[in-house]
């Protein structure tokens, strides 16, 4: 059941990509005027270049440490390998873009012809999002059933989200930044107090050790997936409109955001799922199931 609906996602996460890259060719043509600093471009140029190298160390890492873990929870693992790897791929292409958007003109970079593509962003985050809302749902103590359902719901909300936040990423104008913003919060705040509430509710289901890395996963949650929507805000905070500091503090933002959601998350459960290994060896439970493996991590 949850295998087909990270595939249902993934279909319509397909068809958003193509339809986001063709939006992107609409960038507005104020970005033309845009003028960086070289502290301000090498800055985001920099940023990029860590959460690049966290995505592919991140990738690895998810990799081996597979073999620490009894068989039933390593699919957790390779779902945190797809996230970091499909994120590492979209970085190198948004680190590429911001190279080409940008050309060093007497100690100021200037932007070029070619404008910065946000569409590699919000493509990885059409792709990336149902995979960490599974990993989310596999550490609460759900049936399969009840567990495939938030996921549907979630990966909906999750959709919605991203597909009305994308205009406003490509606006100069403040207030339809503000607009979309507005609207893209209505399912980001869903997903965030469903996965937040369930989360705590798992609490009194999971062994003492577990508790604490699942009281940690929430503040994590709460800390990461908060902070997209400040850094979605950042260029109206510090001036409105199309700005050199905004787009520098948005993309930082960004990148932050999701070095913390993807990696930090990842490892998280990661933890979590070796306490279990421990726990199930100590029990004398065995270390091969035929339950879902998306629900393992919680049983």
């Amino acid at each position: 059941m949850i295998r087909r609906s990270v595939f249902s996602s993934w279909l319509v996460a397909a068809l958003y990509v193509l339809l986001g890259t063709a939006a992107a060719q609409t960038a507005p043509v104020e970005a033309a005027k845009l003028s960086l600093s070289y502290g301000q471009f090498g800055l985001v140029y920099q940023m990029f270049s860590i959460t690049i190298a966290t995505m592919g160390a991140g990738f690895l890492f998810f990799v081996l440490a597979q073999g620490n873990l009894s068989p039933k929870y390593r699919p957790a693992m390779v779902v945190s390998a797809l996230v970091v790897a499909v994120a590492c791929y979209h970085y190198f292409r948004i680190f590429n873009s911001w190279n080409e958007s940008y050309a060093l003109n007497a100690a100021v970079y200037t932007a070029t012809a070619v404008p910065f593509n946000d569409a590699y962003r919000y493509a990885d985050w059409i792709l990336t999002v149902p995979l960490l809302l599974v990993e989310a749902v596999a550490v609460l103590a759900l049936a399969s059933n009840i567990a495939s359902g938030m996921i549907w719901r979630l990966a909906l909300a999750a959709f919605v989200m991203i597909a009305t936040g994308y205009p406003g990423e490509i606006s100069s104008d403040t207030g339809t930044r503000l607009l979309w913003g507005t609207i893209s919060t209505i399912p980001f705040i869903y997903i965030v107090y469903t996965l937040f509430v369930e989360l705590g509710k798992s609490l009194e289901r999971q062994p003492p050790r577990v508790q604490v890395l699942t009281r940690n996963l929430r503040l994590l949650l709460f800390a990461s997936w908060g902070f997209y929507p400040i850094a979605y805000l950042l260029p109206v905070l510090l001036g409105g409109g199309l700005s050199a500091s905004g787009v520098v503090a948005v993309q930082v933002g960004y990148s932050l955001a999701d070095i913390l959601a993807k990696v930090g998350f990842g490892t998280l459960i990661y933890f979590i799922a070796l306490e279990k290994t421990a726990h199930d060896r100590a029990s004398g439970a065995p270390e091969n199931s035929t339950t879902p493996a998306a629900t393992e991590l919680s049983t």
